[in-house]
């Protein structure tokens, strides 16, 4: 995928690593493109259920996604409210509505489908084909952008990674408990690993990035001046 002129960071990694947050920092700082690819899997969840479709009809679901447009771009100004990306699809802001932990559940499902997988990895190629992009999910290195100049495998111990995404959702004024949060989190680690269709997995040329004693700063800093040095 990668050209002569597009450089790529392919990250991947489990629920709740600091993925979206620090791929966002990254790419702010080195003036890429921000694509979230876990989002294009929340908003096939969430296009399928508002349309009352079973999440493990993989034909049905793979239909309406052919049909839908899913755009991603880094935040305008007027959409700075906190968010890591704006999606819009089939021409409606969905940034926010896909980011409950019903969504997240769905996704999941959803990724699961062998067909749903090949339409959006395509979409994602897209994306990526002609421009820097800072690019994060669960399948990129080896996938997505299996000539990504920069491959990384970010993870971090599962409490550490529940005690991160029970904040996030109090910040957003969800009523959830910690003990669910970290519960969801070890299914949603044991789905993605031992799917059939391009489970979660470190790639042997991968950067591992354990996250659990890092800041974030650290962590953006780590592999802004790692992607400096192999663009000098």
């Amino acid at each position: 995928m990668a050209n002569t002129t597009a450089f790529h960071v392919a990250i991947d990694g489990p629920v709740a690593a600091g993925k979206g947050t620090v791929s966002r920092l990254v790419a702010d700082r080195l003036g890429f493109l921000y694509v979230d690819t876990g989002a294009m899997y929340r908003a096939a969840a969430c296009l399928a259920i508002e349309k009352k479709i079973d999440l493990t009809d993989e034909a049905a679901v793979s239909i309406l996604l052919k049909t839908a447009t899913i755009e991603m771009r880094n935040p305008l100004e007027s959409e700075r409210d906190g968010r890591l990306t704006t999606v819009i699809v089939n021409g409606t802001d969905m940034s926010w509505k896909i980011r409950t932990e019903a969504i997240s559940a769905g996704s999941s499902k959803v990724a699961a489908h062998a067909k749903v997988r090949e339409i959006l990895v395509q979409k994602q190629q897209e994306i990526a084909r002609d421009q820097n992009v800072v690019m994060e999910g669960r399948d990129i290195t080896y996938r997505v952008l299996p000539e990504a100049q920069l491959k990384i495998f970010l993870t971090g111990s599962d409490v550490i990674r529940a005690t991160r995404r029970h904040l996030q959702l109090l910040t957003r004024g969800e009523d959830v408990s910690y003990e669910e949060v970290l519960a969801g989190i070890k299914q949603r680690d044991e789905q993605d690993t031992h799917r059939t269709t391009d489970p979660l997995k470190r790639v042997p040329e991968a950067w591992e990035i354990d996250t659990s004693e890092l800041s974030i700063e650290q962590v953006v800093e780590m592999i802004v001046s790692r992607v400096c040095v192999m663009r000098s």
